[in-house]
């Protein structure tokens, strides 16, 4: 009888031991976790001499947020051949000198910049550069602050911690000024500390990026001519106050303007590399209709036309991560650059930064391809974007009204 109170006893532990482990949870079954339970439950229970623990939830998946609006796919756009093409080849290389397109309102203009720049490569930079300093450039584009550092504490670029940023879109707004644009003293700053310091403005951050200008032909005289005289020189110089800086600026300039508002000054389209229309290009009914549908579903299922667009802006991407690597290696010839120039002499184009541009644009287009060396369809490419668009006149005498107009001489023959 000493003894029976201590056998129930180990029953009754027995018992709540097996009860516990065919409890819900103990076995870590879904769903044996309430709704909103923290992820690390309570620690044990002590169950007799069983030790039972409940078991953790998977933390669930975050929701990935957007920052911003979501961009249409370059690819998913309707039309617009030569406007795409354009964007992509000056994605390649900065010194075709930008792109401007020209179009009346709801011609996809500022979409399509947008979409093409979602497509290009991120860039490595110096870590903390507010200037954007490529580490394996070897130009020496660098800024005057780490010109100075460099040269008193003996550094190469190659000792500087890098990182991986994703290309600057930065938009010029029509009233910006000169110091938001070029940088200026900041004032809070340097009396705090007692030095002088200096604030980068847009231009800083669009190195190596996107420069986007919407209607640039409502720009200040002042502000278009400034912007330009820096893409061209390639660098910025601040000085005022007491102060000189000087920083490289080599953008991607991707700029709309509609008709309707003003043409664009002459001194800007013959600083700008390529000059397009989306009036030029007018869509069928057919295509009127397929980019009236494309725009309805992206605006109630914008994942779905992502997925459909998915391989096509994947491969786009790819082609242009090797192709910024091979262009500088992209070679033409004298005879390539001979038949360039004749045709822009032909088109009674003035000045010479037609066929500059157009050498520029030809290269591109061979890297897109894969090419090291241009053939005879990028010179074709290259006169229709870069040249024809600025011509006038046909120099030399007019041909009779009887005879038909002589047709171009054909590109020369691949190396």
């Amino acid at each position: 009888r000493g003894s029976m109170p201590s056998r129930y006893s180990a029953l009754a532990l027995a018992a709540a031991a097996l009860l516990a482990l065919a409890a819900p949870g103990a076995w870590g079954f879904a769903g044996s976790v309430r709704p909103g339970a923290s992820t690390r439950v309570s620690s044990a229970r002590r169950c007799g001499s069983v030790r039972c623990v409940a078991s953790e939830p998977e933390a669930p998946a975050k929701k990935k947020f957007r920052v911003g609006p979501r961009q249409y796919p370059l690819s998913a756009i309707v039309g617009m051949d030569n406007v795409k093409t354009a964007l992509l080849l000056a994605s390649v290389n900065p010194y075709i000198g930008g792109v401007v397109i020209a179009g009346s309102r709801g011609t996809a203009k500022s979409v399509m910049a947008r979409a093409a720049h979602s497509l290009m490569p991120n860039i490595e930079v110096i870590k903390g550069s507010p200037y954007n300093i490529d580490p394996s450039d070897k130009s020496g584009a660098i800024d005057s602050v780490m010109m100075l550092e460099m040269e008193a504490t003996g550094k190469t670029l190659a000792d500087y911690e890098t990182e991986i940023i994703t290309v600057p879109f930065c938009q010029v707004p029509l009233d910006v000024l000169e110091d938001r644009l070029l940088g200026s003293v900041d004032l809070e700053k340097s009396l705090s500390t007692g030095q002088t310091i200096f604030e980068p403005g847009l231009l800083a951050r669009a190195h190596r990026g996107v420069l986007y200008i919407d209607d640039i032909n409502l720009l200040d005289e002042s502000v278009s001519n400034l912007l330009l005289s820096v893409i061209s020189n390639g660098e910025v110089i601040v000085e005022r106050e007491g102060l000189s800086v000087r920083y490289p600026c080599r953008p991607i300039l991707v700029a709309t303007y509609n008709p309707e508002g003003g043409d664009l000054r002459d001194h800007l389209l013959d600083r700008i590399g390529i000059c397009l229309s989306a009036d030029a290009e007018p869509l069928t009914l057919e295509q009127r209709i397929e980019a009236t549908a494309m725009a309805i579903r992206f605006g109630s299922k914008p994942d779905d036309v992502e997925e459909e667009a998915r391989e096509a802006e994947e491969a786009m991407a790819e082609s242009l991560v090797f192709a910024r690597a091979m262009v500088k290696d992209v070679t033409i010839s004298k005879a390539q650059i001979a038949y360039l120039c004749e045709e822009a002499k032909r088109a009674g184009v003035q000045g010479h930064r037609a066929e500059m541009f157009a050498t520029q644009v030809a290269r591109s287009a061979a890297a897109i391809e894969g090419r090291d060396q241009v053939d005879a369809e990028d010179l074709k490419l290259a006169v229709k974007l870069a040249i024809i668009p600025r011509g006038t006149t046909i120099n030399g005498p007019q041909p009779d009204e009887d005879m038909p107009e002589q047709p171009p001489p054909p590109p020369p023959p691949d190396p």
